[in-house]
């Protein structure tokens, strides 16, 4: 009798499944095209209402599908400077990260749990006995990074306490990277 071998880890590989998936629709529809500075740029010029949405929803889509957030920032302050930019990039990330946690939860579960060596073991008690106080940290570190939001989506830490984290620790990185790109910019116009 043929004995069945379990995959170890079915949720991870859900979870990569998934991302794989997004990723093709992404490439074979052409829809990545969009995730340009220069295509968010314009978005924000042409008009600011639907340019902010249009923003919002790409942040999140490519945060998705690992688009890097300074293109979206670099955008924002090109377009409605910095702070504006940085108000615009703040709001999208949190809603990105909301989603990216709240999708990534849902195929992949807490599934990181599963991991049994003695560096996940304390990165989990670290991330149980101070959340929220490990999530900023992170974020100063590491700011919207999707492989970040999957890690702390499967980590098993609670959607409140993760969200609490990401809206406290944002600011200062956006902040910074605020002033750099607008330091670029003013380089750029001389």
């Amino acid at each position: 009798m043929l004995k069945r071998t379990a995959i170890p880890y079915p949720r991870l590989l859900a979870v990569a499944l998934f991302l794989g998936v997004l990723f093709a629709i992404f490439e074979l529809a052409g829809w990545r095209d969009h995730f340009s500075r220069q295509f968010l740029h314009d978005q924000f010029l042409e008009n600011r209402v639907s340019g902010v949405l249009i923003f919002v929803l790409l942040f999140s889509l490519g945060n998705l599908i690992q688009i890097p957030g300074w293109i979206f920032l670099a955008a924002a302050v090109l377009a409605l400077g910095r702070v504006w930019g940085g108000v615009v990039t703040y709001i999208a990330a949190s809603t990105s990260c909301a989603l990216t946690f709240l999708s990534i939860r849902l195929v992949g579960g807490d599934a990181l749990r599963q991991l049994k060596s003695r560096l996940a073991l304390r990165l989990f008690e670290q991330l149980d006995t101070h959340p929220i106080r490990s999530v900023v940290f992170l974020r100063i570190l590491f700011q919207t990074v999707p492989a970040l939001n999957y890690a702390l989506a499967m980590s098993g830490i609670g959607f409140r306490e993760y969200m609490i984290g990401t809206l406290l620790g944002m600011p200062l990185p956006i902040a910074l990277y605020c002033l750099f790109f607008d330091f670029l910019a003013s380089l750029l116009e001389r």
